[in-house]
C-alpha cells in the first residue's frame, strides 16, 4: 500500500532531518578531532621514545657512523631528511658543535641546550628535538615529525571522504523515519480537524431548528397548539444536541486517557440482559421484538465492565434505530465457532451496503440510505470501535439471519474470566 504524505509532513520531516544531520555533523567533527588528537599524541610519544633511547645509547659522543647505530653515511635512507633516521649535534662546553655528517644542517641557537622533547623547524623540516648531557658536551638529537603530519593528513582526508556519505545517509534515513513517525501524527491532526468540522455541522442543525422556532414564537402571538408543537421540536433537538455533546465528550476523554481502564471479570450475559432492559421501552415504542439468548455456561471476559456495558448498549441502540417498525432484534451471547467469547446483535433492518462497509466505524459517518430514518450523529459505532480496540476484541460485520445487519464482537480466549 502506498503511503502519501502531505506537504506539511514533508516539510517537517526535512526540517527534522536537517537538524539531525547537523547534530551528527557536529558530533562527527568532534569525534574526528578527538581521533586526530589521540593519534598525534600517540605518534609523537613514539617519536619521543625513540629519541630518548637514541640519546641514552651513545656514550662518549657521536659515533663514527649513524648516531643510533643505524645505517652509516654510505647507506642513507632516501625517505628520511638528510638520509639519516636521526640528526645529531654534540655541543661542546665552549660552544663548538660537532656533527656526524657533513650534510647535517646547522642547529638553531635556541636548541643548543634543549633537554625535554619539543617540536622545532630545522632546515624547513618539522622535527622533534631532545637533548641530554653526554661525554664531551651536550648531545642534541632530532627526528622528523613528518610521520605525525602524514597520519594527521590521512585521518583528515579519510574523514572528509566519509563525511558526505555518512551525512547523506543520516539525512535520508532521518527523512524516511521522520515521515513514518509524522504520518500518524498528521493523520490524527486531520482526523481532529474533520471531527471538529463534522461536530460543528452536527451542532448547527439542532441549533438552527431551535433558533428558528424561537424566532417565530417571538415574532407574533400564536395559538397553544403551535407553541406545543414548537416546544416539542425544540425538546427533540435539545435532546439530540445533548446526546451528541455527551458522545463527543466521551470520545475526547477516551482518546486523551493515558491510563488503561480497570480490568475485572465481566459476565457478558448479565450485561446483555441489562442492555435489553434499558432499551425495552424504545423497542416497545417501535413495536420491535427484542430478544436475548445467553449460552447455558457462563461467558465472561476480563475487561472494563463500564466499557463493555457501553459497547453492548451501542450495538442494541444501533439495531433499534435501523430495524424497521415491527422488526426484530436478537442479542446472542456465547462462544463463537472458534470457542471465543462473543456478543452478536442481529437486526431485521436494511443491512449495510458495500460502499458503507469500510466507513461504518468512522466518526460522524451515517449510511446515506438510512441516515434520515435512523437519526443520530454517527458516533455510536465509532465509540463501539474504540471500546473493541481498547478491550482487545475483534469485529465481524455481516448479514444477519434476520436479513439485516450483524455486528459481532469476539475476544481472545485468553480474556476469559474465571
Amino acid at each position: 500500500m502506498t503511503m502519501t504524505h502531505s506537504p506539511g509532513v514533508r516539510r517537517q520531516s526535512i526540517r527534522v532531518a536537517l537538524s539531525a544531520t547537523l547534530v551528527v555533523a557536529v558530533v562527527y567533527v568532534l569525534i574526528a578531532a578527538a581521533v586526530v588528537a589521540f593519534a598525534t599524541r600517540d605518534l609523537t610519544s613514539q617519536v619521543d621514545q625513540r629519541l630518548t633511547e637514541a640519546l641514552v645509547r651513545p656514550q662518549g659522543g657521536p659515533p663514527s657512523g649513524s648516531p643510533n647505530g643505524g645505517p652509516p653515511a654510505g647507506g642513507r635512507d632516501p625517505g628520511r631528511p638528510h638520509g639519516l633516521p636521526f640528526l645529531a649535534w654534540l655541543v661542546a662546553p665552549d660552544g663548538t658543535i660537532t656533527t656526524v655528517d657533513s650534510t647535517t644542517p646547522d642547529l638553531p641557537a635556541d636548541l643548543h641546550a634543549v633537554t625535554a622533547p619539543r617540536t622545532a623547524t630545522i632546515d624547513g623540516t618539522t622535527m622533534r628535538v631532545a637533548g641530554a648531557d653526554s661525554v664531551g658536551g651536550h648531545l642534541v638529537m632530532a627526528q622528523s615529525a613528518e610521520l605525525v603530519g602524514d597520519a594527521q593528513q590521512t585521518i583528515i582526508v579519510g574523514t572528509l571522504i566519509i563525511a558526505p556519505f555518512l551525512l547523506g545517509f543520516v539525512f535520508l534515513g532521518a527523512v524516511v523515519v521522520g515521515r513514518r513517525v509524522a504520518a500518524p501524527i498528521e493523520a490524527a491532526r486531520r482526523r481532529q480537524l474533520e471531527f471538529t468540522a463534522d461536530a460543528s455541522h452536527e451542532l448547527r442543525t439542532p441549533l438552527s431548528v431551535i433558533e428558528a422556532h424561537t424566532s417565530l414564537a417571538l415574532a407574533q402571538e400564536r395559538d397553544a397548539a403551535w407553541y406545543r408543537s414548537a416546544f416539542g421540536k425544540i425538546d427533540r433537538e435539545s435532546k439530540r444536541m445533548r446526546r451528541l455533546l455527551e458522545d463527543m465528550l466521551w470520545l475526547a476523554r477516551f482518546d486523551a486517557s493515558a491510563a488503561p481502564p480497570a480490568r475485572e471479570p465481566v459476565d457478558l450475559g448479565t450485561l446483555a440482559r441489562q442492555a435489553a432492559d434499558r432499551f425495552a421501552a424504545v423497542a416497545e415504542t417501535r413495536h420491535l421484538a427484542l430478544g436475548v439468548r445467553v449460552a447455558p455456561e457462563p461467558v465472561s471476559i476480563t475487561a472494563s465492565a463500564e466499557l463493555v456495558d457501553r459497547l453492548i448498549g451501542v450495538l442494541v441502540d444501533n439495531a433499534c434505530k435501523y430495524a424497521p417498525e415491527g422488526g426484530t432484534i436478537d442479542v446472542v451471547v456465547g462462544p463463537d465457532a472458534a470457542g471465543r467469547p462473543s456478543v452478536i446483535v442481529d437486526d431485521s433492518g436494511p443491512g449495510i451496503s458495500d460502499e458503507d462497509r469500510d466507513r461504518i466505524f468512522d466518526r460522524f459517518h451515517r449510511s446515506v440510505a438510512t441516515s434520515s430514518e435512523a437519526g443520530g450523529a454517527g458516533l455510536g459505532l465509532a465509540i463501539g470501535d474504540a471500546i473493541v480496540r481498547a478491550t482487545g476484541g475483534r469485529w465481524a460485520v455481516g448479514v444477519s439471519s434476520l436479513g439485516g445487519a450483524r455486528f459481532a464482537v469476539s475476544w481472545p480466549k485468553g480474556t476469559l474470566g474465571g
